[in-house]
């Protein structure tokens, strides 16, 4: 049994309390923002898990790290919702919905009549669409409450302040941007997001709609309420939404649900996504002050609470037996 530290609540820090504290480590978890933290990119998330959308040319990681990731949360998460997710696009973009089924996996073709059958909120508006029906969603805020529940049940220590170095085995840095301190090459990409209460709409699954801006999808979570999102800005801008961004997100919505037109705003925000520049996530072995191994789990980018779970499990195997998984777990040479 190893006495590990983890510094962050976000969704890397949770699965990474959770997972070394359900395998007997004695886990301290440390965030001055308090556990979960809300103030982090994890607090600003839509809660897809949608590893085959993501893989697109240049996140082929994403995808092969989510497949692996998907096992885990349907392991460890009962309130996962797995029913798949639907790709549409308006008449003007099927151009760009068959680039998209051209260079993901994991899809079939469906047309109006399946369409419709899966997502009767949208009606006969879409002729053309694509559906993985192995990808799932959660809701963001509800899984970090869980997860940090159970960690705590399994022994995990919740500290409320900030981490100063202690006597633990290894210490686990889940701080997104706040790494920058060491891993000179993190960059932000802003993301802003709406999310409304609308009774008189039902959804089942997320439902992206291809966009020539920004990578649109509506989330469906509990109580009627909707998350609309999200733009991709390389910026580490962590200010409010702005009027441009929200204003094509909700265009976005009503062209793919006008129903939503009714729906009321109940919050709009905004956070960045700390990311490595090839957007691919990483582990980094660094050290301490005092020598101990410090271990930088960073760069998830858009994919946060889809990897969190293998980047744990990654981490959890070289802890206890040196396991490397190459490409992801990588010493620190000074280039990162």
């Amino acid at each position: 049994m190893a006495k590990i530290d983890i510094i962050g609540a976000g969704a890397a820090g949770m699965w990474q309390a959770f997972l070394l504290s359900r395998r007997g480590h004695k886990v301290t978890l440390y965030d001055p923002a308090g556990t979960p933290s809300q103030n982090c990119a994890s607090g600003c998330a839509g809660g897809m898990l949608g590893s085959y959308c993501e893989g697109e040319p240049g996140h082929e990681e994403a995808r092969d790290l989510g497949l692996e990731a998907m096992e885990i949360w349907k392991e460890h998460y009962p309130h996962l919702k797995l029913n798949g997710t639907l790709v549409v696009a308006s008449p003007r973009d099927v151009a760009d919905l068959q680039r998209f089924g051209a260079v993901t996996q994991g899809h079939t073709r469906v047309g109006v009549d399946e369409i419709s059958a899966l997502e009767p909120a949208l009606e006969d508006r879409f002729r053309d669409g694509l559906f993985y029906k192995d990808e799932g969603h959660i809701e963001p805020f509800v899984a970090l409450e869980y997860f940090i529940q159970e960690a705590a049940a399994a022994g995990a220590k919740l500290v409320a302040e900030a981490w100063e170095e202690t006597d633990a085995d290894v210490v686990v840095d889940c701080r997104g941007l706040a790494a920058r301190d060491h891993l000179k090459t993190l960059r932000g990409v802003r993301g802003e997001r709406v999310v409304v209460d609308c009774p008189g709409v039902t959804l089942s699954r997320p439902v992206r709609m291809t966009h020539p801006r920004i990578p649109f999808y509506i989330v469906p979570w509990s109580n009627n309420q909707f998350m609309i999102g999200t733009t991709a800005i390389e910026s580490d801008d962590r200010g409010p939404a702005t009027l441009r961004s929200v204003t094509e997100i909700m265009a976005a919505a009503y062209a793919l649900i006008p129903a939503l037109g009714e729906a009321r705003i109940a919050f709009m925000d905004a956070d960045v996504r700390p990311s490595f520049p090839d957007n691919a996530p990483r582990i980094i072995i660094g050290k301490t002050q005092s020598g101990r191994p410090r271990l930088y789990v960073n760069g998830l980018f858009r994919h946060g609470f889809l990897l969190s779970p293998i980047l744990a499990k990654i981490t959890a195997d070289y802890i206890e037996s040196g396991a490397k998984a190459p490409g992801v777990l990588l010493e620190d040479n000074g280039e990162w």
